[in-house]
């Protein structure tokens, strides 16, 4: 697909979710939080790799204050390189962030690294194939890389609206898919299809 086609899917893309957003964001956060907790049973103390919303992003922060509250421990990422693998540092709710790269809000340097179990993903878009699209920069299909080859049961889990379902998105040959979506209508696995 060419930069300007993918722009494209990506301009759309956000009209979609902003539109979403503007209809159900401040309800959405509970309910994604409601379908994430019945749907994933974690080892005691797993880490959990969240993400400071940014704009019309579907917010996970309901979902990590409960994780929290549960004894998991959470982190966030931060850019510590370009174009490298994001970091995950250990983060609690209300705890302060700082600026990051991209408008971005992340932990502080001085916070520990926790390499997640599981990782949410923010995402522009996703399709019923686990595909996801993004923002471009490619940090977290190079993280995911990274994460999976240390562990293979590591798990990405797409956080969105339901409106923010495409079909057949796009794919190139470094694009990690997500193993699961939980949007405010349910939590859904992409199985074997996520890997293919």
């Amino acid at each position: 697909m060419s930069a300007a086609l993918k722009n494209a899917a990506r301009a759309a893309a956000r009209e979609r979710r902003d539109a979403a957003h503007a209809a159900i964001g401040g309800e959405a956060a509970s309910l994604i939080a409601d379908h994430f907790m019945k749907t994933f049973s974690l080892a005691p103390r797993s880490c959990i790799a969240g993400y400071a919303a940014m704009g019309s992003e579907a917010d996970p922060a309901v979902l990590l204050t409960r994780l929290d509250d549960a004894g998991y421990v959470c982190a966030l990422p931060r850019i510590e390189e370009r174009h490298a693998p994001l970091v995950f540092r250990r983060w609690r709710p209300g705890e302060a962030l700082g600026p990051g790269l991209h408008g971005t809000r992340e932990p502080f340097s001085s916070a520990a690294v926790c390499v997640p179990d599981l990782v949410l993903v923010p995402l522009l878009a996703f399709d019923g194939r686990g595909r996801r699209l993004g923002y471009g920069g490619g940090y977290y299909d190079r993280t995911l890389q990274v994460l999976r080859r240390e562990n293979r049961k590591l798990l990405a889990v797409g956080v969105a609206f339901s409106a923010q379902e495409a079909q057949d998105l796009a794919e190139e040959e470094f694009d990690e898919r997500l193993d699961w979506v939980v949007t405010e209508k349910g939590a859904r696995s992409f199985g074997a299809a996520a890997g293919g």
